[in-house]
Formats: C-alpha cells, structure tokens, sequence
C-alpha cells in the first residue's frame, strides 16, 4: 500500500511554512503543525494549508485539566484540522472532556470531527513496550481514535487489539538518514509493515537538496 505521509512543518515561520506547502502539495497531502510553528503564527498557517487544498495535523500535545483540554479541542475543530494530539498521561477524565467537545462542537458546525490521536511515548526516548501498552490501552479505552507510537511497538499493539485504531508514527527516515535527535526510527517499509496508518517525516525532507524529490520518493513507498 502507499503510505499517507505527512510532513511535520518545523519550522521558524509562516513565510517558511508557505514555501514548503506550495513546493510539495499535493505530493504531501497532511501537513503537521506542532508547538514550535504554531506558537509563531497560530491560526493563519492552519489556514493556509486548507485554503491549499491540503489537510492540517495539529500536534500540540494537550495536557491539561479536562476543562482547559476541552476548549482547546473546541478551537481546533473550528480550525477544520483532520486531526489533533493529546498526551493520554492526561488520564481518562481528560480523554473524555477532549472527545465530547470534539462530538459537541462538529456536530454544532455540522462538519466531521477530527481524529483524536493520543501520544505514549516520546520517539525521542527509548520506551518498555508495556509502558506504551498502558498507555495505549488508557487512550483506546477511553475513545481516542489512535495512538502516536514508534514502529517498535506498532506491530504488537496490532496483536495486542482487536479494535481497529489509528497509528500514527513519526521519525520516519530513509535507510541513509540521519536519526537527528530521534531515538526509535524506521523506514517506509518497517512503517507500513508494522501497520502504522501514517507516517510522519520532517527534517529529512525540509533539509533536503531536492525536498520533492525527496517527498516523492517517500511518497512510493521507498
């Protein structure tokens, strides 16, 4: 299968963002904002990318009291982003605060809600794959439509569930690639074989000689 490859934005700025957006959409179809380029321009890049055409992953990692989290995840809906993430350390409480306002406000604007994604652990730490069993285990239980995880613990939490979820995997790199500050890499192929339904590349691509060439060949499956 292709894999659905998103790009994480990390980058200093809208005017940097826009470059990389118009250079490789529709190649890259899902593009990431996380805490560092949205805390520069906030909406407007989430704008951007859907006046492009394109899809938006808010990566904000919320963790906070369920209230907070809530309306929070309210925002986002209004956003129209296909998806958004929460750290499942947040408890139960919190999941459920986020899924309701999630429901409660696509159902006031009449549009589908975002997937709700929960994080385990960081790729940039080494991780026991129970403790990211627990965690998944919270999150699923508790609503969440997937998980963050790294390809070493994608393929047994497949075995460990029988509920169809979403995994999403990040620090996705090029056999050659450098792992940067990654701890848990892999490539497209240990990715879509492990089961991860998307795949989140950076640094490879926005340090690239030829970022759509790079997109590209990523895209194929390579």
């Amino acid at each position: 299968m292709k894999p659905k490859l998103i790009l994480a934005l990390d980058v200093d700025d809208l005017r940097r963002a826009k470059y990389f957006i118009n250079k490789l959409y529709p190649t890259i179809k899902i593009f990431k904002v996380g805490v560092h380029l949205f805390t520069a321009c906030g909406p407007q890049v989430i704008e951007f990318i859907r006046k492009k055409g394109a899809e938006a992953f808010l990566d904000l990692k919320y963790f906070d009291i369920p209230n907070t989290v809530a309306g929070a995840v309210r925002q986002a809906v209004r956003m129209r982003v296909k998806m958004l993430t929460m750290h499942i350390l947040g408890d139960e409480e919190m999941i459920k605060a986020a899924l309701a306002a999630a429901k409660g406000e696509a159902r006031k604007l009449k549009i589908k809600r975002p997937l709700l994604i929960g994080v385990t652990v960081l790729t940039s730490k080494e991780a026991n794959f129970s403790d990211v069993l627990t965690l998944a285990r919270i999150g699923i239980d508790s609503g969440l439509d997937g998980v963050v995880c790294s390809v070493r613990e994608a393929g047994l939490l497949r075995k460990k569930f029988k509920k169809r979820f979403v995994i999403v995997t990040p620090g996705i790199r090029q056999g050659t690639s450098a792992k940067f500050d990654q701890k848990r890499t892999a490539t497209i192929e240990e990715a879509i074989k492990a089961g991860s339904d998307y795949l989140v590349v950076g640094r490879p691509i926005l340090q690239a000689q030829n970022p759509l060439s790079v997109a590209k060949e990523l895209a194929s499956g390579k």
